[in-house]
């Protein structure tokens, strides 16, 4: 099987770029699979009915988030209603809508999607390692992939020694900025520390550059815009053994 996950998808600009270019992509890395972070996909931040439909129908089957998951509160019953709709699974349960993780089953395949929010530098949740432990317990699925959206690049490949042979793939997201460490851990787990992002190429992050670059010069609020102009889309394509359940091959993706 071939899992492609897309790093954070930025705004309208980026919802666009993905669903113009996906469908080529799929046919030619032959595709089966794909997880999109959408946590930034509403221009503004957050993600809304309107552009996780946008994701859905452009060809993406599971939309992870993060710590934007909640900003905007019109999505908070689609959350309960769209299984393929994940929030963080340290969220406390019970008290945030929908659930963390998925099991998507393909006719001839299971796969299960988990989603998870690091601790360090961001909201202070449940411990995500303890998280996934009681998550994996429930699921019974060969492949497993691991969407671990986290600021430290420690905590993230901590997180993939401490998954390496349990599950299939952990990638990060978060920092929509691509790293170049993709490898396959020694039992079999795929792994990359920050897919990237989808959204404008000439950007801080997806935010027009003079507006980032006058937050931190003069110290004082600023409201962030999407930048607009040419755009890429970062990905990560995981072929995975469909009886093992491991990685066999892991490659590095830049669309423009």
């Amino acid at each position: 099987m071939n899992v492609l996950a897309i790093g954070d998808v930025c705004g309208l600009v980026g919802c666009n770029f993905l669903r113009e270019r996906l469908p080529r992509l799929k046919k030619e890395e032959e595709i089966d699979f794909v997880v999109a972070n959408g946590e930034n996909s509403a221009d503004g931040n957050g993600i809304t009915p309107k552009s996780a439909q946008h994701l859905f129908t452009s060809g993406v089957n599971v939309i992870t988030n993060g710590n934007h998951t909640f900003r905007r509160k019109e999505c908070y019953p689609l959350f309960d209603s769209e299984e393929c709709l994940l929030r963080p699974a340290n969220y406390p349960d019970g008290t945030t809508p929908g659930k963390g993780f998925v099991i998507y089953d393909m006719g001839r395949i299971k796969i299960a999607v988990i989603n998870l929010l690091g601790c360090m530098f961001l909201e202070s949740l449940d411990d995500p390692f303890s998280t996934v432990d009681r998550l994996l317990k429930e699921i019974d699925t060969r492949i497993v992939v691991v969407d671990f959206h986290a600021e430290a690049t420690a905590e993230k490949l901590a997180m993939a020694y401490y998954l390496n042979g349990r599950v299939s793939a952990v990638f990060g997201t978060h920092t929509h900025v691509q790293t170049a460490d993709e490898r396959i851990f020694s039992d079999g787990t795929g792994y990359i520390t920050d897919v990237g992002m989808t959204g404008p190429v000439e950007s801080v992050l997806g935010v027009k550059p003079e507006l980032a670059v006058k937050k931190f010069t003069q110290k004082l609020p600023v409201r962030f815009e999407l930048a607009d102009g040419t755009c890429k889309m970062n990905c990560i394509k995981f072929t995975i053994d469909n009886q093992s359940g491991k990685t066999l091959a892991v490659k590095r993706l830049e669309i423009v």
